[in-house]
């Protein structure tokens, strides 16, 4: 991790834990659009994607107090992180008894802000940056999803693909808080939370989120 990208993290967030998962110290930013404009305008990038490694998003609370609550969901098992963001789903599965975790996405500033995260907590989660929806399927034994359904590509090719990982014998949760992008087929609902959430992120104080079950077939 280079120390201008540590030191970037560190000056636009606090130490803190997200409201539904005390038991995860995070680095988390305060507000969206001062961050996202300040690494875009660094970037000269208008299009850059917003810091979505900056926050606890509601999908990935519900998923990581789920995991933590229900840990023989993933203790013993090897897990991936899909869309990790911040790594808060990934370190949650740690904490709850996982062998290994990976965590992966697109954006590579996920890389610095996992890396900060997982050591604030005392646990290591490899990471691969990355788009795995095109490819094969990975060597493990669960995979974690929180909040993928934001737009309809990422919702479609993700859910297809978490199918596809179903049906080859994986255990597969995601988290969504209502976003309606996500197909329906082959959804079981095992918990439901409200979560905290700011009209920063989500013009919202809460939000009603679900993790669903991936079934095969």
């Amino acid at each position: 991790m280079s120390r201008r990208q540590r030191a970037f993290i560190r000056h636009w967030t606090r130490v803190s834990t997200p409201p539904l998962v005390p038991e995860v110290q995070m680095y988390l930013a305060d507000a969206l659009m001062p961050l996202w404009q300040t690494l875009a305008r660094d970037a000269a990038d208008p299009e850059l994607p917003p810091p979505y490694w900056a926050f606890a998003w509601a999908g990935g609370q519900a998923v990581a107090r789920y995991v933590l609550d229900n840990p023989d969901e993933v203790r013993g098992a090897r897990v991936l992180d899909l869309a990790t963001g911040s790594g808060l789903c990934a370190i949650a599965a740690l904490q709850a008894g996982a062998t290994d975790v990976l965590g992966t996405d697109i954006d590579p500033w996920c890389a610095h802000a996992l890396s900060l995260n997982a050591t604030l907590n005392g646990v290591h989660v490899a990471y691969v940056n990355g788009d795995l929806l095109d490819g094969e399927l990975p060597d493990v034994d669960v995979i974690l999803a929180g909040d993928i359904g934001y737009e309809w590509n990422l919702a479609t090719r993700g859910a297809t693909w978490l199918r596809r990982a179903a049906d080859a014998g994986m255990r597969v949760l995601i988290g969504d808080p209502g976003r309606h992008h996500l197909p329906p087929d082959g959804l079981d609902i095992v918990a439901t939370f409200e979560v905290p959430t700011t009209l920063d992120l989500e013009q919202s104080l809460t939000k009603h989120t679900t993790v669903f079950r991936v079934q095969p077939g």
